[in-house]
């Protein structure tokens, strides 16, 4: 769901202090790339690649023989746990937002032809209210290794998928005793330790929503053993006939594409899988429900780029993101 790409300020500025290099790999994959950052010299290119390979094959609805594509036709499947992990904490922020982040609105998502199949042709309102008896996460149920579902319910880990890749990568340099490092997918972020080729922490850079498809910073930060994602309206939308554009993130209780003045939304967590979650989920909740619910979440972090009433972007900075 997300198509926003942060860029990152270690490759912008490459020189090394002191002479020390770290191990740079990057590539294709969930249909972006990644760029993987560490302070080790042994190559784990294979090992990375086999971690994205499992990861897929539990979570992508774009196989048709993954863990997940199986059990959207209710076919039997043993699920690993890649699967539990992000079905377990699907169903605890669905909790927590009070069902505004819903893998299962997948079937709206793919509607809206914002997915990789199902598209409805004629969207109407019957045809809305059709799709939505399916949707909600209390209708999949997990019990040891099988998940239970509603029949023709749908579930869609994209908003929270590339943010656990992000983690399962970060847990394996752990694994090897790696403790400076960052790793990236599709603009998701786990950052540990420092960067020893600066001798400094971790800086990242946010884009600036630009609807021209160009690319361009708007602000540097500095992240430390922390992760971040972020999720944009603008560079995937629609709009209607009185140029009222609507966000590919659908609204998780109307079935609709989300009509908001959010433009970004950046969330630092201690996880990547969490901050992924979380910001598609503020993306829908708007600016006045996410300033509340981050009262009682001081862990999140949050950074928002928005259009005021001019069509002026304003930002809002909570629970100290850093400047």
């Amino acid at each position: 769901m997300k198509h926003l790409f942060v860029i990152l300020l270690v490759f912008v500025f490459s020189s090394c202090s002191k002479g020390i290099e770290n191990t740079k790999l990057s590539g294709p994959v969930f249909g972006t790339t990644y760029a993987v950052i560490y302070d080790a010299e042994i190559d784990y290119t294979q090992q990375i690649d086999s971690l994205f390979l499992a990861v897929n094959q539990a979570l992508s609805t774009y196989l048709p023989d993954s863990d997940i594509s199986k059990i959207n036709r209710n076919e039997p499947v043993q699920i690993d746990h890649h699967f539990q992990t992000v079905l377990d904490a699907s169903k605890h922020i669905y909790k927590e937002t009070n069902g505004v982040f819903d893998p299962t609105i997948g079937i709206a998502v793919n509607a809206w032809d914002f997915g990789p199949k199902g598209r409805i042709s004629e969207l109407d309102s019957l045809k809305i209210d059709s799709v939505m008896q399916y949707v909600g996460m209390d209708k999949v149920n997990r019990v040891g290794q099988k998940v239970l579902k509603m029949q023709g319910a749908f579930l869609d880990f994209n908003a929270i998928a590339k943010g656990y890749g992000v983690d399962v990568i970060g847990e394996f340099l752990e694994s090897k005793n790696v403790t400076n490092y960052l790793v990236e997918i599709g603009g998701e972020i786990r950052a540990r330790g420092i960067n020893i080729e600066k001798d400094n922490s971790w800086r990242v850079g946010l884009d600036e929503p630009r609807f021209d498809g160009e690319q361009s910073v708007y602000k540097a930060i500095s992240l430390h053993d922390e992760a971040m994602a972020t999720s944009g309206t603008y560079r995937k939308f629609k709009t209607d006939d009185k140029g009222n554009r609507y966000a590919h993130i659908i609204d998780a209780k109307t079935g609709y594409p989300s009509k908001t003045n959010i433009l970004s939304v950046s969330v630092i967590a201690k996880d990547c899988m969490t901050a992924d979650a979380y910001a598609t989920a503020f993306q829908a909740m708007g600016i006045e429900k996410v300033t509340q619910f981050l009262k009682s979440h001081p862990e999140l972090k949050v950074f928002m780029i928005f259009e005021n009433n001019t069509q002026e972007l304003e930002t809002l900075n909570l629970n100290d993101f850093p400047e």
